[in-house]
Order: structure tokens, then sequence, then C-alpha cells
């Protein structure tokens, strides 16, 4: 099956996934991030998350915990639906009054905010292998920015319903150092 076959499938496993959880229960899930995780994750290390949408492995509880320990957040920066993607300071992770509309309909930091680069980066996934490879959305624009900065530390986040033997590997695809579903942690890889 090629990525586009497999993107298809997974969305709608994902969808329908997320579709069966009651409200209460989907709050309770990905509220903090896993021990073995925290140690991999340095002190005052800039965290880089992303702003969930519906069907994607929530991000807010995450946003909070970090910011509550003093770290630094940033989030995706898109000028432009053809522009690479950077990240930016994200300041308010209890009432997102620093975030805007922006391409792609996602939320995003205003183009006045903080540019930075973080240490740690969370990414959404649309499928995953237990050791380690992901599916993104498709655009490249994780694998191109984790290209130009190879030494941060890449952490997956997936429902458990996303996993898969195996993926279509491409050359560009980046490995991750962990992935955090509601049941498990894998990794980190060596």
């Amino acid at each position: 099956m090629d990525k586009a076959e497999l993107r298809k499938r997974l969305r709608k496993i994902r969808r329908e996934h997320v579709a069966g959880q009651p409200p209460a229960i989907r709050s309770l899930l990905f509220n903090r991030p896993p021990a073995p995780l925290l140690d991999i994750i340095p002190d005052g290390a800039v965290i880089g998350l992303y702003h969930a949408t519906s069907h994607e492995a929530p991000t807010a509880s995450y946003a909070k915990f970090f910011f509550e320990r003093g770290h630094t957040l940033a989030l995706p920066r898109f000028a432009t639906e053809r522009s690479e993607m950077t990240f930016a300071a994200y300041t308010d992770p209890f009432t997102e009054s620093d975030l805007l509309d922006g391409p792609f309909q996602l939320m995003q930091p205003s183009a006045a905010a903080r540019k930075l680069v973080p240490d740690v980066v969370f990414i959404p996934l649309v499928g995953f292998t237990a050791d380690g490879h992901r599916l993104g959305q498709g655009g490249g624009h994780y694998d191109r920015w984790l290209e130009a900065h190879p030494d941060r530390t890449k952490v997956g986040l997936a429902w458990d319903v996303q996993q898969v033997e195996t993926l279509p590997l491409e050359p560009h695809d980046q490995y991750l150092d962990a992935i955090v579903t509601p049941t498990r942690l894998y990794g980190p890889f060596a």
C-alpha cells in the first residue's frame, strides 16, 4: 500500500476512534508526559508542540504541564501554505490568547511572536511503527525541519489505533526518539 492510500485508511480509523471516545475520557488522555520520557527532556529545554486538530492526539495538557515546569513553549508557524515551517513562542497555553488562525486551518503564534528553535519537538502522526518510524500528513514540513535541526529530541504523539507493522519509508523520512500513546511509551530509542 502506498503512503497516500495508507494515510487515507489511517485517518479514517483515527476519526472513528476519536468519535467513539466520550469527551470525559478524551480529557483524561495525554494529561501528563510519562516519567521515562521526562528523563530525556533537559531542564530549561524549549518544547515544541503542535495545536492539535480534533482527531490528532491532544497537546493542550502537555503545554500546560511544561509551561508550569518553567519551559519555554513553541508552536509551528507558517507565513503561507507554501512557506517553510518555523516555530514561534507560545506564551499562553491556558487561554490561547496569543494564537491566530493560520494556513492549513491551524492555530499558530502571530507573526510578531519570537521565533524559536525547540530542543524537544512533539510531532503529530497519521501512523507509526513500534520501532520509531512515522507517517506524517504528507506535506514533509516536519521532515524538512528535522533534517535542518538534526540534534533535536523528536517525540510522536498518537492514538494506539494508529500503529502499523510497517510503513513505506523514503530516505527523507525522519525517525522518532519516542512515541507516546494513551496506553504506552515506545522508546526512547537509542
